[in-house]
Protein backbone atom coordinates (compact mmCIF):
# COMPACT_ATOMS: atom_id res chain seq x y z
CA UNK A 1 0.00 0.00 0.00
CA UNK A 2 1.39 3.54 -1.43
CA UNK A 3 0.74 7.03 0.09
CA UNK A 4 -1.01 9.49 -2.13
CA UNK A 5 1.61 12.81 -2.69
CA UNK A 6 0.93 16.15 -4.12
CA UNK A 7 4.33 18.54 -4.97
CA UNK A 8 4.66 21.82 -6.56
CA UNK A 9 6.65 25.08 -7.04
CA UNK A 10 4.18 27.82 -6.34
CA UNK A 11 3.80 31.85 -6.22
CA UNK A 12 3.66 33.50 -3.16
CA UNK A 13 -0.19 34.49 -4.29
CA UNK A 14 -0.66 30.48 -4.66
CA UNK A 15 -0.31 30.17 -8.30
CA UNK A 16 2.14 27.04 -9.89
CA UNK A 17 1.47 29.29 -13.95
CA UNK A 18 0.45 32.82 -14.35
CA UNK A 19 -2.42 33.52 -16.78
CA UNK A 20 -0.52 32.97 -20.12
CA UNK A 21 0.85 29.76 -18.16
CA UNK A 22 4.50 30.82 -17.56
CA UNK A 23 6.22 29.06 -14.81
CA UNK A 24 9.77 29.87 -15.70
CA UNK A 25 10.01 32.08 -12.67
CA UNK A 26 9.59 28.48 -10.75
CA UNK A 27 12.93 27.03 -12.46
CA UNK A 28 14.80 25.14 -9.94
CA UNK A 29 18.18 26.84 -8.58
CA UNK A 30 21.35 24.08 -7.99
CA UNK A 31 20.15 23.50 -4.52
CA UNK A 32 16.73 23.41 -4.84
CA UNK A 33 17.39 20.36 -7.37
CA UNK A 34 19.70 18.69 -5.64
CA UNK A 35 16.83 18.38 -3.09
CA UNK A 36 14.45 16.93 -5.66
CA UNK A 37 17.05 14.58 -6.84
CA UNK A 38 16.99 13.62 -2.84
CA UNK A 39 13.25 13.44 -2.55
CA UNK A 40 11.81 11.43 -6.08
CA UNK A 41 13.89 9.08 -5.38
CA UNK A 42 11.18 7.87 -2.82
CA UNK A 43 8.71 7.92 -5.52
CA UNK A 44 7.21 4.50 -7.20
CA UNK A 45 4.89 5.95 -9.77
CA UNK A 46 3.86 9.26 -11.26
CA UNK A 47 -0.08 10.52 -11.74
CA UNK A 48 -0.16 13.29 -14.54
CA UNK A 49 -1.31 14.55 -17.45
CA UNK A 50 -0.70 14.69 -21.19
CA UNK A 51 0.93 18.41 -21.08
CA UNK A 52 3.49 17.43 -17.62
CA UNK A 53 4.10 13.96 -19.11
CA UNK A 54 4.87 15.66 -22.49
CA UNK A 55 7.39 17.82 -20.71
CA UNK A 56 9.22 15.86 -18.45
CA UNK A 57 9.26 13.42 -21.52
CA UNK A 58 12.70 14.99 -21.40
CA UNK A 59 14.25 13.38 -18.82
CA UNK A 60 13.96 10.04 -21.08
CA UNK A 61 17.21 10.51 -22.93
CA UNK A 62 20.29 13.18 -22.77
CA UNK A 63 19.18 15.66 -25.66
CA UNK A 64 21.70 15.98 -28.94
CA UNK A 65 23.46 19.09 -28.52
CA UNK A 66 23.04 19.27 -24.39
CA UNK A 67 25.87 17.96 -22.19
CA UNK A 68 24.12 16.80 -18.95
CA UNK A 69 25.88 17.47 -15.95
CA UNK A 70 25.91 14.58 -12.93
CA UNK A 71 22.80 16.04 -11.02
CA UNK A 72 20.59 16.42 -14.81
CA UNK A 73 22.03 12.48 -15.20
CA UNK A 74 20.99 11.27 -11.62
CA UNK A 75 17.38 13.14 -11.51
CA UNK A 76 17.39 11.31 -15.50
CA UNK A 77 17.99 7.51 -13.81
CA UNK A 78 16.08 8.24 -11.17
CA UNK A 79 12.69 9.77 -13.00
CA UNK A 80 13.49 6.72 -15.68
CA UNK A 81 12.88 4.18 -12.72
CA UNK A 82 9.24 6.14 -11.98
CA UNK A 83 6.45 4.17 -13.00
CA UNK A 84 3.86 6.81 -14.66
CA UNK A 85 -0.23 7.13 -15.33
CA UNK A 86 -0.77 9.78 -17.68
CA UNK A 87 -4.16 10.95 -17.72
CA UNK A 88 -5.33 12.20 -20.75
CA UNK A 89 -8.55 11.40 -23.40
CA UNK A 90 -6.74 13.08 -26.31
CA UNK A 91 -3.80 10.54 -25.85
CA UNK A 92 -3.96 7.15 -27.40
CA UNK A 93 -1.84 4.38 -26.49
CA UNK A 94 1.08 4.96 -29.49
CA UNK A 95 1.36 8.49 -27.50
CA UNK A 96 3.10 6.75 -24.61
CA UNK A 97 4.43 4.13 -26.24
CA UNK A 98 7.28 3.62 -22.75
CA UNK A 99 6.60 0.51 -21.14
CA UNK A 100 7.05 2.06 -18.00
CA UNK A 101 3.45 4.19 -18.51
CA UNK A 102 0.22 3.57 -18.42
CA UNK A 103 -2.42 5.69 -20.62
CA UNK A 104 -5.53 6.53 -18.01
CA UNK A 105 -8.39 8.09 -20.32
CA UNK A 106 -10.17 9.46 -17.39
CA UNK A 107 -9.02 9.55 -13.80
CA UNK A 108 -11.42 8.62 -11.65
CA UNK A 109 -11.30 8.53 -7.95
CA UNK A 110 -11.32 4.91 -7.81
CA UNK A 111 -8.68 4.32 -10.28
CA UNK A 112 -6.21 7.01 -8.32
CA UNK A 113 -7.22 4.44 -4.96
CA UNK A 114 -6.58 1.56 -6.98
CA UNK A 115 -2.89 3.22 -8.13
CA UNK A 116 -2.08 4.23 -4.80
CA UNK A 117 -3.00 0.72 -2.97
CA UNK A 118 -0.80 -1.08 -5.63
CA UNK A 119 2.09 1.20 -5.04
CA UNK A 120 5.30 -0.31 -3.28
CA UNK A 121 5.53 3.98 -2.08
CA UNK A 122 5.00 6.98 -2.88
CA UNK A 123 2.43 8.21 -5.26
CA UNK A 124 3.16 11.28 -6.37
CA UNK A 125 0.18 12.89 -8.33
CA UNK A 126 1.61 16.10 -10.24
CA UNK A 127 -0.20 19.01 -11.59
CA UNK A 128 -3.04 21.03 -10.43
CA UNK A 129 -5.57 20.17 -13.05
CA UNK A 130 -4.98 16.36 -12.35
CA UNK A 131 -4.59 16.45 -9.03
CA UNK A 132 -7.53 18.73 -8.23
CA UNK A 133 -10.32 15.99 -7.95
CA UNK A 134 -7.84 14.21 -5.38
CA UNK A 135 -7.27 16.93 -3.35
CA UNK A 136 -10.96 18.10 -2.89
CA UNK A 137 -11.72 14.45 -2.44
CA UNK A 138 -9.20 14.57 0.55
CA UNK A 139 -7.35 11.42 -1.42
CA UNK A 140 -3.69 13.22 -0.41
CA UNK A 141 -1.99 12.16 2.07
CA UNK A 142 0.96 14.59 1.83
CA UNK A 143 1.51 18.02 0.29
CA UNK A 144 4.70 19.47 -0.68
CA UNK A 145 4.97 22.89 -1.58
CA UNK A 146 7.85 25.14 -3.27
CA UNK A 147 6.50 28.59 -2.64
CA UNK A 148 8.68 30.74 -4.50
CA UNK A 149 9.34 34.89 -3.92
CA UNK A 150 6.99 35.93 -6.26
CA UNK A 151 3.40 37.39 -7.04
CA UNK A 152 1.80 36.10 -10.39
CA UNK A 153 -1.37 37.83 -9.95
CA UNK A 154 -3.48 35.40 -11.19
CA UNK A 155 -3.46 32.10 -13.08
CA UNK A 156 -3.78 28.32 -12.60
CA UNK A 157 -4.37 27.64 -8.93
CA UNK A 158 -2.03 25.28 -6.63
CA UNK A 159 -5.20 24.58 -4.87
CA UNK A 160 -8.56 24.43 -6.07
CA UNK A 161 -11.05 27.17 -4.34
CA UNK A 162 -13.24 24.73 -3.24
CA UNK A 163 -10.55 22.40 -1.06
CA UNK A 164 -11.08 22.43 2.66
CA UNK A 165 -7.88 21.15 3.89
CA UNK A 166 -6.92 20.95 7.37
CA UNK A 167 -3.16 19.64 7.37
CA UNK A 168 0.24 19.41 9.62
CA UNK A 169 3.68 20.77 9.35
CA UNK A 170 6.01 17.99 8.75
CA UNK A 171 8.71 19.87 7.61
CA UNK A 172 9.75 23.77 6.36
CA UNK A 173 13.27 24.64 4.95
CA UNK A 174 14.39 27.69 3.22
CA UNK A 175 16.54 27.60 0.24
CA UNK A 176 19.17 30.28 -0.23
CA UNK A 177 17.17 31.95 -2.62
CA UNK A 178 14.54 32.49 -0.93
CA UNK A 179 12.19 29.59 -2.02
CA UNK A 180 9.99 28.42 1.12
CA UNK A 181 9.69 24.56 0.97
CA UNK A 182 6.55 23.15 3.24
CA UNK A 183 5.49 19.22 3.44
CA UNK A 184 2.25 18.96 5.02
CA UNK A 185 0.49 15.70 6.28
CA UNK A 186 -3.50 15.29 6.40
CA UNK A 187 -4.08 15.93 9.96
Amino acid sequence: MGTLSYTTAMSLDGFVADSDGDFQWAAPNEEIFRFHIERVGDVSAEVLGRKTYELMKYWDTEPAGEDWGEQEREFAALWQGVNLFVASRSFERADVADPRTTLINELELETLRRIVADASGEVEIFGPTVARDAIVGNLVDDYRFFVVPVTVGGGLAAIPANAKLDLALVEQRVFSNGTLFVHYKKA
